[in-house]
């Protein structure tokens, strides 16, 4: 029941500070999913929040600008870097790990945001190289390891090979809406450690 001093749609206080953003932030990453960002507003996001939408625009001069911060907040979470002791397994664990992610509503959220028009307003612009380059650098250990362990030629490129590990299961995701799973994984491993032996990931 809405208190008397509680306007009409908006939920109970959320207060100031990190306890307001992670409310705002999460009532974005779903207003985000269930509606698209063609259909996301500021009055939305406050009123699944439970604050007002002035606190909104204090705090985010946009609705790019909240989106972005939103979604950074969502998948700025450190990544586990597999250490299986062999780079198959390393590669395998990491391929699936993306798919677990991408394919849940809030990684298809992402995709849709990041390749549609939402694209060009800069601060989505930004997290997109961000997001997926710091994903790919903190991976990069992975690969190097394999070089150390002779698994991998040499001069194989980390950040070439992740590439090519992600391509697979992105092209799934944004160009073509087929399945992807475990499967999708675990093929792109193997074309990605083809590539990586016929020398076709090194450094140039």
């Amino acid at each position: 029941m809405e208190s008397a001093g509680s306007p009409p749609g908006r939920g109970p206080s959320v207060g100031r500070g990190n306890k307001m953003r992670a409310a705002v932030w999460a009532a974005t990453i779903t207003e985000l999913t269930e509606k698209g960002y063609a259909a996301l507003t500021v009055e939305g996001v406050a009123q699944r929040a439970g604050v007002h939408k002035t606190t909104i625009y204090r705090n985010w001069k946009t609705s790019g600008q909240l989106v972005a911060d939103a979604l950074t907040a969502h998948f700025a979470t450190d990544v586990p870097i597999p250490d299986t002791g062999a780079v198959e397994g390393d590669l395998r664990a990491l391929a699936r790990s993306l798919v677990a992610t991408m394919t849940t509503p809030a990684g298809r959220a992402l995709l849709a945001t990041v390749v549609s028009d939402a694209a060009r307003v800069p601060a989505l612009a930004r997290i997109k190289s961000a997001l997926f380059e710091d994903r790919f650098r903190r991976a990069e250990s992975v690969v190097t390891r394999a070089v150390e362990r002779g698994e991998l030629p040499p001069q194989t490129d980390p950040g070439e090979l992740l590439r090519t590990l992600a391509a697979p299961i992105y092209f799934r995701l944004v160009c073509t809406d087929e399945p992807v799973d475990g499967t999708t994984a675990d093929r792109a491993v193997d074309v990605t450690l083809a590539a990586a032996h016929a020398g076709a990931l090194s450094a140039t």
